[in-house]
This record gives structure tokens, C-alpha cells and sequence, in this order.
């Protein structure tokens, strides 16, 4: 036997997910875990069992309910499904995924357009994070097609600018979880940040990189990974994020001067990944910490002028800007607000079918 279950694919920024409604799934948490599980087809490293890109960036859902409180329209819960292990993760936001689900939301009927342009207000509920999207809905219809372009998707589609409202602190509880723009661990500068997304930045000399090697250079070198990772383990108690080893967060960036006459380059982790690019609240917390005075990223930064500063951060395929208004002091700069241009489209929408076993109650561990 097996159950249907709605289901729209949609692409959102540079990953790709299964997006749901809440009341499609099962209410229960543990059951809910066992139905995405199956439709993505893990744990299996090819998620040949499943509609899972064998990847992380193509393993993700969005789960969406229409909001009850004052000034929110919708809620997202995000879910990281791990490709090769039996995990379901709800511990950090997605800014990519995040792009999906107003489209997602007004195709399913949750949201009436409001004319030309529809502003959608989402809370991303694994943190609290709330973003203001804004979505071209000309004739009361999504749109998906236009000129708007971002590295890491092929051609160009319809523009959906997104501004974070209170990212800072997230999910680490403070901008610098430690309080130090600075801090060392094994002997290597770091500056420990969450501006939507928990980040580890050190720069890549640091290291013995130059901050420019493909992912598949990085990823051969088991020794720097195996040092990464020990960095990462010690942030995570740092970061007021506890063991970290069986998590996808803190995520790792190494930082070097840009090389394509951008802002800074970035070779990032997520975490144990190579990214082929950079995540969206990633790029939002480096970019943070390219404005703190003494940080690594600071250090090696080529900063524009003014309050409102578009920051262009360069990964292995691109660059990624982020829109940033700083105010306070130069010695003590503060981040009022980020934001940053996304694109979205609709791939597919219809049934998800998991085996009717995915709906059962999870047998109980011998004690």
C-alpha cells in the first residue's frame, strides 16, 4: 500500500525542495520525520528510493500554514533532510527555500494577490525569523518569469527581493554568541557569528588555502577537512549550540580577498560539503561580519561607502550580493537591516507517494 500526499517541487534561490502544506502531513513530529524520510529517500547517499537530489541543497522541504498572529501572514517550518542518515533536521533556516514559499502560499490559496506586486510576510518558526517578501503577481498569477538573474541558476526569472526583518541572533540568541567580534580556537582567528544562519569565519591562510580552490580541491584534502571539523566541534559549544557533531550547524566559511571584483571571496561548508555556492543567511552573516572591525572577513574585504552597502560575496560559481544598512560608529558599526534578490519557480505540483508503513506510529527502543 501506498498514501498520496499533496506535494509541489519547487525550486527557491539555488536548492531545490518538496514544499507542503501543514495539514497534509501528520501532525505528530516523529511520524512527520518518517513521511519525509521516504519522500525524499533517505537514508540512502543517492535517494534513488525517493524525489531527494542526493544532495543537500536538494533535500530540503518547507512546510507552510497560514499564520494566526497580527502582522504575519505565513509560517514556514524548515526541514533539512539529511541525504545519507535517518535525520530530520529543524535546528536553522533555509533564505533559499524561504524564497519559495510565498509562491507556494498564494498557489495554494492561502494568500490573495493584492495587485501587481503582492508583499508576503513569512516567520520562519525553527527560529523565529520574520522576511518580508515581495511577489509579482500581474493578473491575481505568480509570476515566474523575467530578467532578474542569480549565479548558480541557469537563465533568469522574476525577482523576489527579500528583507529580513530580525535575523540577528536567530538561533544562536545574540549577533556574536560569545560577544567578541574575535575569538581563537586551535590557534586560528575566528569570528563566531548567527545573522540568520550560525557561521564559523576564518580566513582561508589561516589554514593553508589560498580561498580561491574549486570544492572538489577542497574536498580532497582530508587533513584541512579533518581541522575544519575540529574547529567546528569547539565553536558549537561556543556558539551556545551544544555538540555539534551530529548537526548541520555551525556552518564553516573560509574568506580570502575578492578575485573577481566583488566584496570578499568565500569558499563555504555546509558543513562537511564543499558548497558549490553559498547559502542565503550564510552570505547575510559573512557579509555581517565583513563590517565588524577586526574580523577576519573585515580584514580581507573591500567595503563600499556609504550607509547602504551591497556587498558582493564570491563563491565558486558566482557571487551572491547582499543589500546591507549600517549605522552606529565606524569603530562600532551595527547592522539595521539586510536583505537580498532571490528568484523562485514552480516545478511541480501534485501527489507524493510514501509507503502507508512512513504513516505508522515509530516502534519504541528497548530500554
Amino acid at each position: 500500500m501506498q498514501v498520496g500526499i499533496r506535494c509541489m517541487l519547487m525550486r527557491g534561490g539555488t536548492s531545490k525542495g518538496a514544499y507542503f502544506l501543514a495539514e497534509d502531513l501528520p501532525s505528530e513530529p516523529a511520524i512527520r520525520d518518517q513521511v519525509l524520510l521516504a519522500a525524499m529517500g533517505s537514508p540512502d547517499p543517492r535517494q534513488i528510493d525517493g524525489v531527494g537530489g542526493a544532495h543537500p541543497l536538494t533535500s530540503k522541504v518547507a512546510i507552510i500554514s497560514r499564520a494566526t498572529d497580527p502582522g504575519i501572514d505565513i509560517d514556514f517550518l524548515f526541514a533539512q533532510v539529511v541525504v545519507d542518515k535517518a535525520q530530520v533536521q529543524m535546528d536553522q533556516n533555509c533564505g533559499n527555500i524561504l524564497a519559495g514559499t510565498a509562491p507556494f502560499a498564494i498557489e495554494r490559496g492561502l494568500i490573495k494577490p493584492t495587485g501587481d506586486v503582492t508583499k508576503v510576510v513569512v516567520r520562519t518558526i525553527n527560529t523565529g525569523t520574520v522576511a518580508e517578501l515581495l511577489i509579482e503577481t500581474p493578473n491575481g498569477r505568480v509570476n515566474y518569469e523575467g530578467k532578474a538573474r542569480i549565479d548558480g541558476v541557469p537563465g533568469t526569472r522574476a525577482p523576489i527581493p527579500i528583507n529580513f526583518l530580525d535575523a540577528a541572533g536567530s538561533v544562536c540568541g545574540a549577533l556574536l554568541p560569545t560577544g567578541n567580534v574575535v575569538d581563537e580556537i586551535d590557534g586560528v582567528k575566528v569570528t563566531l557569528i548567527d545573522n540568520g544562519m550560525p557561521v564559523v569565519v576564518v580566513q582561508a591562510k589561516a589554514l593553508g588555502k589560498t580561498g580561491y580552490e574549486t570544492p572538489k580541491e577542497l574536498m580532497a584534502d582530508t587533513d584541512f577537512r579533518a581541522r575544519l571539523e575540529l574547529i567546528r566541534l569547539r565553536a558549537g559549544p561556543l556558539m551556545k549550540l551544544g555538540e555539534v557533531k551530529e548537526k548541520v550547524i555551525p556552518k564553516m566559511c573560509l574568506v580570502a580577498p575578492p578575485n573577481a571584483g566583488g566584496s570578499l571571496c568565500t569558499r563555504s561548508f555546509i558543513p562537511h560539503q564543499a558548497h558549490d555556492a553559498i547559502g542565503v543567511f550564510a552570505a547575510v552573516s559573512v557579509g555581517t561580519a565583513a563590517v565588524l572591525p577586526g574580523s577576519p572577513a573585515y580584514e580581507v574585504a573591500k567595503l563600499p561607502e556609504g550607509k547602504i552597502k551591497n556587498l558582493s560575496v564570491e563563491h565558486p560559481t558566482g557571487e551572491f550580493t547582499v543589500r546591507m544598512e549600517v549605522g552606529g560608529t565606524a569603530e562600532k558599526p551595527v547592522v539595521e537591516r539586510a536583505g537580498l534578490l532571490r528568484t523562485a519557480r514552480l516545478l511541480f505540483d501534485g501527489q507524493i507517494f510514501v509507503p502507508a508503513a512512513a504513516l505508522a506510529a515509530p516502534a519504541r527502543k528497548a530500554a
